[in-house]
Formats: C-alpha cells, sequence, structure tokens
C-alpha cells in the first residue's frame, strides 16, 4: 500500500527556519512529481512547490526565495526547507505524489495528485 509519512513539523518562532520531510513506502515516490500543500481550517488546501523527476521545480509565489524544495532519490524522500517563516505561514502541511514524471503546468491542483501523506502541523509564533 502506498504510504507517505510527513515529519518535521513543530513550532517556531517568526523568522526561523524548519525542514520538513516526506518518505515513500512501497512506492517509488521520488520518481515521479512530488508537492507541498498547506491548510489551515475553514480554507481550501493550496500548493507550495512541487519537484518532478528531473528535479525540476515550482513555487507558489509566497514560498519563492523562502522556502526549497528537495528530494533525495536513495532516501525516496523529500524535503521543504522553510526559511524566514512568517505567522501566516502556520498551516497542516501535506505531501502529495502522482504517478507522472513531470508536474507540468498543473503541479498546484490538488487533482492532480492521487497520494496524499498525513500530514505535519507547522506553528509559527510572532
Amino acid at each position: 500500500q502506498v504510504q507517505l509519512v510527513e515529519s518535521g513539523g513543530g513550532a517556531v518562532q517568526a523568522g526561523g527556519s524548519l525542514r520538513l520531510s516526506c518518505a515513500g513506502s512501497e512506492y517509488p515516490a521520488t520518481t515521479y512529481c512530488m508537492a507541498w500543500f498547506r491548510q489551515t481550517p475553514g480554507k481550501d488546501r493550496e500548493a507550495v512547490a512541487s519537484i518532478d523527476r528531473d528535479a525540476r521545480t515550482s513555487y507558489a509565489d509566497f514560498a519563492q526565495g523562502r522556502f526549497a524544495i528537495s528530494k533525495d532519490n536513495a532516501e525516496n524522500t523529500m524535503y521543504l526547507q522553510m526559511s524566514s517563516v512568517k505567522p501566516e505561514d502556520t498551516a497542516m502541511y501535506y505531501c502529495a505524489s502522482d504517478r507522472r514524471y513531470w508536474c507540468g503546468d498543473g503541479w498546484n491542483s490538488v487533482k492532480a495528485y492521487d497520494y496524499w501523506g498525513q500530514g505535519t502541523q507547522v506553528t509559527v509564533s510572532s
């Protein structure tokens, strides 16, 4: 059974850094398109960043320059390095994947992904 397991969330002060991880199990996740999304209560899930088979990346405007997505194929793990975090970055962060090699223009659509992790909470205090 395909599993994506996030870790690394927690509480951090504004301006600090945090690194999230997403490990794939029973599925070569880093071979395919992977992405990070986030969601706060009462709001739709929004895309943060994606990375494809060739390690090409895409970012939401709010993430550009502050967040960095990467992966380790040997570990079958994707990462999200969050820097200069802000209180508005507080959310549940989810990793997602789909059996396509390249993410394409639809990388930021929730509907484009078949597999999701359970999420890891990030809380940024001011």
